[in-house]
């Protein structure tokens, strides 16, 4: 069974993707830091006890990664395109402790594992050969923290915590049998429309906040 993880919203930079959150939310998020094996860097914001979201930009001062960067990173036009269009939750991560065999069954559309770190942290991923989302983002990213879990216990408190998740798309029904298919526990609402297209309703110190 797959466990929701954390919320994405995949950013052209960082400062734009912070600034997004606190429009939608009224919060600063912390930074989280770097991950070498991509070249990438974030800032996160605890939603539960092992919940939390991700903001997730290119790393300007670090190198070019040898291999395609996860969430779909290296293709920077159409990260501003999805940008521009509005899709800037771009989808969902979710753990498991059994990756390799979530992967062994479904490699076509979750890719291979590779361990990444982010200062002391290291997790296992699993990565397309391409980086691109996994469905185009109607499926999540699967992951396994490993013996020391979720990291969100360990982040600041601003009192934001996740109240729903709404997945709009073109096929609800075929969604919906997708996350069935992966053992995705706590699916979320899915409704018809244009898409792949995330949007999180979150409780904050100032009431409930909608990030798109």
């Amino acid at each position: 069974m797959l466990t929701l993880d954390h919320l994405v919203v995949v950013a052209p930079d960082l400062a734009a993707g912070v600034a997004h959150v606190r429009d939608c939310l009224g919060l600063a998020m912390p930074e989280g830091g770097r991950h070498r094996e991509m070249g990438t860097r974030n800032h996160l914001l605890r939603l539960g006890e092992a919940l939390f979201l991700e903001v997730i930009a290119v790393d300007p001062e670090a190198p070019a990664p040898s291999r395609a960067r996860w969430f779909g990173l290296g293709d920077t036009a159409q990260v501003r395109a999805d940008w521009e269009a509005g899709r800037r939750l771009r989808g969902v991560v979710a753990r498991t402790d059994d990756l390799d065999g979530v992967l062994a069954a479904h490699r076509d559309l979750l890719g291979q594992a590779a361990t990444m770190t982010r200062g002391a942290l290291a997790w296992r991923f699993g990565v397309r050969p391409d980086g691109a989302w996994p469905a185009d983002g109607a499926a999540p990213h699967v992951m396994d923290w490993g013996p020391r879990g979720n990291p969100a216990a360990s982040m600041p408190d601003l009192g934001a915590r996740l109240e729903a998740l709404l997945l709009t798309h073109p096929d609800p029904g075929g969604a919906g049998q997708l996350h069935a298919a992966l053992g995705l526990a706590d699916s979320p609402r899915i409704v018809d429309g244009p898409g792949p297209r995330w949007s999180a309703r979150i409780m904050t110190p100032t009431g409930a906040r909608t990030l798109t």
